[in-house]
């Protein structure tokens, strides 16, 4: 009906079916990711990945060959299937050890009629290589020329399969030089395509990165302390779960900045963050720093009561207190100043629980600094 009706070549009307069915991946497997972290569901997403994608493009294949199954032009829709498995074995990079491609193959050919054709175990053989190899490719894919790699085992390998079903077949030369080429053209859009998907999810990536991290401490900043305490708030108070914060600032920053310069500041920030993040990647890497003002901080304790942060409070607040910052030839000493409290009842919103841990800090600062005030 497409070139009857519509004048446009199948070709044409296969690119854009292709780009679809890549499009319609992206857009569920984005959406299950969203529900995913909607629902706080802590998962492996490369595992994700694979299994929703075997599963997707499982069915696509299945689906599209049921159409065909039986009839003299069965192999019609193989450029569709051969693109499903570039990009499982390639884009995908899921790796299926070769104990499993055997049955996989057994059973599509049961499916397909075609068990008993030498040609079919030939290109059954044929695309576990292809496979194979493009998984090899993925994984050296660091060199100069990656595209050409995948390109040139896709000629390769489409030229063999293809040469299978123009035997299996029967069909002309230049239908084979025709749907060898269309291969050709579906896999280098597909490259080109899922390039431009994977270079704007890194962007994304970055963007983000950057909006929730500090870049002179590395340690998240206070836009990712607020989206934090705000999930972790709801989380306690709705399933009555421990939290607590500790805050802490450096006593007489200002005084730092003014006698030994901003870049001596910043010296003493980054060495301050590097000493707390390795007390708290000694003790529990579910605790987590965020620098939240100039040279103020504060460390989440998610599923902690008040006595059980002393430990770490403490440990952070001793190294700390003894750390001595060496700039040009001078030695700055530091001392911070901490406030230390968990949720209570009284919190009906995440800043109620923050002011009740900045008074806290305040307090000991207002009575001789280099204290901890927790209650």
């Amino acid at each position: 009906m497409t070139w009857s009706v519509w004048r446009v070549s199948p070709f044409i009307t296969g690119i854009f079916f292709i780009l679809g069915v890549f499009t319609l991946y992206q857009v569920m497997y984005d959406e299950l990711k969203t529900i995913l972290r909607a629902k706080k569901i802590k998962v492996d997403e490369d595992k994700v990945n694979a299994y929703f994608g075997v599963t997707y493009m499982g069915i696509f294949i299945i689906s599209m060959q049921a159409i065909l199954v039986g009839t003299p032009i069965s192999w019609q829709f193989m450029n569709f299937q051969l693109i499903a498995l570039v990009f499982c074995a390639y884009f995908l990079n899921i790796r299926v050890p070769y104990y499993i491609f055997f049955p996989i193959m057994v059973v599509y050919m049961l499916f397909n009629g075609s068990i008993g054709y030498w040609e079919s175990w030939c290109h059954g053989v044929t695309l576990v290589a292809f496979y194979s190899t493009l998984n090899m490719i993925r994984r050296r894919q660091h060199n100069d020329h990656p595209f050409l790699a995948y390109i040139l085992s896709g000629i390769f390998f489409g030229s063999l399969l293809w040469f299978f079903m123009k035997i299996k077949f029967g069909f002309s030369m230049s239908t084979y030089w025709e749907e060898l080429s269309y291969f050709v053209i579906f896999g280098t859009l597909l490259y080109s395509y899922v390039d431009m998907i994977l270079r704007d999810s890194k962007l994304r990536m970055h963007l983000l990165e950057f909006a929730n991290h500090d870049a002179l401490t590395k340690t998240e900043n206070y836009a990712a302390y607020v989206a934090e305490i705000r999930n972790l708030f709801d989380l306690s108070t709705e399933n009555n779960l421990q939290l607590s914060m500790m805050m802490f600032d450096i006593d007489h920053f200002k005084h730092v900045n003014d006698t030994y310069g901003h870049l001596a500041g910043d010296k003493v920030l980054r060495h301050v963050a590097d000493v707390v993040q390795t007390v708290i990647a000694e003790n529990d890497p579910h605790v987590k720093l965020y620098r939240t003002g100039g040279e103020e901080f504060n460390v989440i304790f998610p599923g902690y009561d008040l006595q059980s942060t002393e430990a770490i409070v403490r440990q952070i607040f001793m190294a700390i207190n003894h750390l001595d910052v060496k700039v040009n030839d001078k030695t700055i000493a530091l001392t911070i100043s901490v406030g230390v409290s968990t949720i209570s009842k009284a919190d009906l919103e995440p800043n109620d629980f923050y002011s009740r841990v900045d008074g806290n800090l305040y307090y000991s600062k207002k009575n001789g600094r280099m204290q901890i005030t927790a209650k």
